[in-house]
């Protein structure tokens, strides 16, 4: 019995596609994305996709068209009368702009939200937004993914004998508390203050970490200024190493160079955008698995508790 499941990728996402449709076991699906002359995007699927459920992959990192390919995506499946349409972003752009803390600001996030809405997006597959509560800018389901699910193994692997987790800043203390909380062991935030978006005017340590191994976990890095300043004030105050978690590798600027020029062990990212061979501190771990299950899970209107830290199982796809 043909499956009827269809899982598509748009270009951005094209090397991590490839590997979640093998793990579900479904080629993936021919989808023509042509640009004009003057840049404009066309989208075309090559295939029948009536009366299936379309999964359509593609990160909204930079540039914008990543994200313009994705809603025209969306528009074609509808019309091409999909029964279901789910977005899957690894990565969902914009994040950072979840708020209006200043005067005649957009709230990017939201917008998006509004644009895969009515573009009709029936569903949407994310993980580690910057702020969980951007899932409530959605009237449609959102299945918001932990990336603890992949590193957690990893850092057991490490077998650290004095290990204590850090917080980058205040804001992500309570994704930290239940990582350390599962570990049983300590965990200390650095308190910065930034002067302006990249730029960081001061930070401090919260706790000790004198003989520690601490592992830093936020959900981006951007130019890599916060995680170095962290791992370089750290070992000031006597950190015996220091390793960095990050869920989207951004990288920008010049975030290859700090990084490598830091006195961190490693930064251990995701494959949710790519990542370039410019350094060798950085180890990217998959997000396939994760990824295929859940697809998995969404199609047969299964839960997907299992995937997280509070519910902690293996993955099986």
């Amino acid at each position: 019995m043909k499956s009827n499941v269809k899982i598509f990728s748009g270009t951005g996402s094209q090397y991590l596609a490839e590997k979640i449709a093998k793990q579900f076991g479904e080629p993936l699906g021919q989808v023509n994305v042509q640009r004009f002359s003057d840049g404009e995007i066309g989208v075309e699927f090559k295939e029948s996709i009536r009366g299936k459920s379309v999964f359509l992959i593609q990160s909204t990192f930079a540039p914008a068209d990543n994200l313009m390919e994705l809603l025209l995506m969306i528009d074609a499946a509808k019309r091409a009368s999909a029964y279901k349409v789910i977005a899957v972003m690894p990565y969902y752009g914009f994040a950072r702009q979840d708020r209006k803390d200043r005067p005649r600001v957009a709230i990017g996030s939201k917008l998006v939200a509004n644009m895969l809405t009515a573009a009709g997006a029936d569903r949407v597959i994310t993980m580690d937004l910057h702020a969980p509560q951007i899932q409530g800018y959605f009237d449609i389901p959102v299945d918001h993914l932990d990336s603890s699910a992949i590193f957690i193994p990893y850092i057991e692997s490490l077998q650290l004998e004095n290990l204590t987790f850090a917080a980058p800043d205040v804001g992500s203390a309570n994704r930290i508390r239940e990582v350390a909380s599962y570990f049983e062991v300590d965990m200390v935030i650095c308190d910065k203050h930034r002067k302006r978006a990249n730029e960081i005017a001061s930070m401090v340590v919260i706790g000790d970490v004198t003989d520690r191994d601490i592992v830093l976990i936020d959900d981006i890095c951007d130019t890599g200024g916060t995680l170095t300043k962290s791992a370089g004030l750290m070992m000031e105050k006597g950190a015996r190493s220091v390793r960095a978690f990050c869920t989207h590798p951004v990288l920008s600027g010049k975030a290859y160079e700090n990084i490598q020029n830091s006195v961190l062990n490693e930064l251990v990212v995701c494959d949710t955008i790519p990542v370039k061979p410019l350094c060798d501190k950085i180890r990217v771990l998959s997000t396939d698995e994760l990824f295929a299950v859940t697809i998995r899970n969404a199609y047969e209107n299964k839960s997907i508790n299992s995937l997280f830290i509070r519910g902690r199982g293996k993955l099986s796809v």
